[in-house]
């Protein structure tokens, strides 16, 4: 019964007999001759106000409602339509980079709104409702896009390669998680996607709306749209500006034809590296003929983590950078020790240290991630694989930034790679860097540098402490008081707070400084301790930090100095004009980072008429101090 009543009752006539509210945007627009536009328009124009009062499809509710309040009806569609209107305009005149995100930005005429508009106004209903839907998602993707560009710039000094660039996403949320911990780490990876979504789908509903009232007043926006051509014309021509920004603005097409050549050049560059990575001067260099003036020398390569030009050239941090340099330079000649530094100019800025640490060690420019794994699956002799060929060294790494597994330590020639996990390392994480540099060395001498070996000893260190965030910052301690690290508990509680550090750029710059100068403090106390006089030490930054701390366009260069007690090794390099101490000087010379394994080679390689020296073999760490 109660299903047969159902279908008995009348049709509800209530619809039919109600008088709807215009259109909360305004009378349908009446062509000259005073009829009314086309029947599309009138039904996308309907549609349109449905939409933009509930999202309904125009039940008994929602008319109701729209007869109860006619006011509030039109004010929410009018709002809805200049939020839409500000989003799209928004999204065409958003620049990619933070330093010109102003307001002189978004006061400009965008041409490819001109065009678009004029576009939509010709098609026919079906192609322009499918045009309007591609543009939207089109302009979201491209808006999300330049986020990443924006982001990129800050931390890398570059824009996002759209090709290359995915997996550091992975690296990020490693950074993240490190940083702020799993559970924030999932968080902020949740609220990226969420907005990810809400970008596309807003954007896309932004301009279906926007097509929808060009269609309902096609009169006014074909003039409107004519004027505004003109004027961009105008404007374009005579070079007007606005508070130094171009009034004509063309962003959306020039970042996109830039995304484009930048993803034709990410794409060739694998033919063009190939190419380059097949001319290698040392590739058949006879074993014995490899590095004849370091025999008997343990030669070790640091690099410490964002030690930049900036932190000795940055009037804030230069002078307490360079106290500490020149008392190094003073406590190392006081051991015995001489040393000469210049600058090396990384293919990277701000982040990835393992493309520094390849350019450094291959002799090859490896600017992106494609590269890298090129040469890391290569053949070619790294600085590093050199001293392994002779024959005539024992290699090993200390790699505490390293969690997990690292097949590039067969590529470098190590014969043993000591990561995070086999450091003997029991104290706290000190934000992404998970062991302290002067532990690091403490480790590498007790595992390697400090036991008699039937050969001398290469080494490759990484010291982390002066990773980004650069809080909270280790602390020097007494080398006899490190044991497994617990020590470091107390120290990390009185540390900063990166949350806190990351509020005011100041406060960033001065970590970063005071991290730099741990850094140093830990290497040069280590060689003042534990360096003989069979000792030589390489070390250098892998890049410069962020753009927060160096400012916009800041160099690229790296301090690089080498370091050993024998005269006969500086003698060696007498010729590269490198500065007296620690510290390079602003004229000392400047070499592309690539060019250092070559230089290297051939300074210590045999000299003409030379007969190569055999190995000096049983050489212990401490013997010679």
């Amino acid at each position: 019964m109660p299903h047969s009543t159902r279908l008995s009752q009348p049709p509800n006539t209530k619809k039919a007999t109600t008088t709807k509210a215009p259109p909360p945007d305004g009378p349908p627009e009446q062509a000259p001759d005073g009829a009314a536009v086309d029947k599309s328009g009138v039904d996308e124009a309907a549609a349109d106000t449905t939409s933009a009062t509930s999202g309904s499809t125009g039940d008994d509710a929602v008319d109701g409602w729209r007869d109860r309040y006619p006011t509030v009806a039109r004010a929410v569609g009018r709002t809805v339509t200049a939020l839409a209107a500000v989003l799209v305009l928004s999204a065409l005149l958003l620049p990619n980079q933070l330093t010109r995100l102003t307001p002189g930005e978004f006061l400009r005429i965008p041409v490819e709104g001109i065009f678009g508009a004029a576009l939509l106004l010709l098609l026919p209903p079906k192609a322009r409702r499918v045009a309007a839907v591609v543009a939207g998602v089109g302009l979201g993707l491209r808006t999300l896009l330049n986020c990443l560009d924006m982001g990129f710039y800050s931390v890398l000094a570059r824009p996002f390669d759209p090709v290359l660039d995915w997996i550091l996403f992975d690296d990020a949320e490693s950074f993240l998680k490190d940083s702020i911990g799993q559970a924030g780490a999932i968080g902020a990876v949740l609220g990226v996607v969420l907005l990810v979504l809400a970008l596309l789908v807003l954007m896309t509903l932004a301009v279906v709306r926007l097509t929808r009232l060009l269609v309902r007043h096609s009169a006014v926006a074909t003039r409107t749209t004519l004027v505004l051509g003109t004027v961009w014309i105008t404007c374009a021509a005579l070079g007007v500006q606005l508070a130094g920004v171009p009034v004509a603005a063309a962003n959306t097409a020039d970042l996109v034809r830039d995304s484009a050549e930048r993803l034709r050049a990410s794409l060739a560059d694998q033919q063009v590296f190939a190419k380059e990575a097949r001319v290698d001067a040392f590739r058949d260099t006879p074993p014995d003929q490899l590095l004849t003036g370091l025999r008997g020398k343990d030669v070790i390569f640091t690099f410490i983590e964002s030690y930049g030009r900036s932190a000795i050239a940055d009037p804030a941090m230069a002078s307490q950078v360079d106290a500490v340099l020149k008392d190094g330079t003073k406590r190392l000649r006081k051991a015995g020790f001489a040393s000469r530094s210049a600058w090396l100019t990384s293919p990277t800025a701000g982040g990835g240290s393992w493309l520094a640490h390849s350019t450094f060690m291959s002799g090859l420019w490896i600017k992106n991630q494609q590269r890298y794994r090129t040469v890391t699956s290569s053949d070619r002799m790294p600085l590093t694989d050199a001293f392994k060929r002779s024959g005539a060294w024992r290699t090993a790494g200390i790699m505490p930034g390293v969690t997990r597994s690292w097949p590039e330590g067969k590529f470098y020639g190590l014969d043993h790679v000591y990561d995070t996990h086999h450091l003997g390392y029991k104290g706290p994480q000190f934000s992404w860097s998970r062991v302290p540099d002067q532990y690091s060395l403490s480790a590498f001498e007790r595992l390697e540098h400090g036991k008699r070996h039937d050969k001398p000893l290469m080494s490759e260190i990484i010291l982390v402490s002066s990773h980004n965030p650069w809080a909270p910052i280790p602390k020097m301690i007494g080398w006899d008081e490190l044991g497994d690290g617990s020590v470091y508990d107390a120290i990390k509680k009185a540390g900063k707070d990166p949350k806190e550090v990351w509020k005011d750029p100041a406060q960033v710059r001065n970590e970063y400084r005071r991290a730099i100068q741990y850094s140093l403090h830990s290497l040069i106390s280590y060689m003042e301790k534990y360096g003989n006089k069979n000792t030589v030490l390489v070390f250098l930054g892998d890049h410069q930090p962020v753009p927060t701390v160096t400012g916009e366009n800041a160099s690229r260069d790296v301090p690089v100095a080498l370091v050993a007690h024998d005269p006969a090794v500086l003698d060696r390099i007498s010729g590269w004009n490198w500065q007296n101490g620690l510290k390079p000087g602003p004229q000392t010379p400047v070499w592309r980072m690539d060019t250092f394994r070559d230089r290297f080679l051939t300074a210590f390689g045999p000299r003409p008429g030379e007969t190569p020296g055999e190995t000096k073999g049983g050489t212990k760490g401490r013997s010679g101090h």
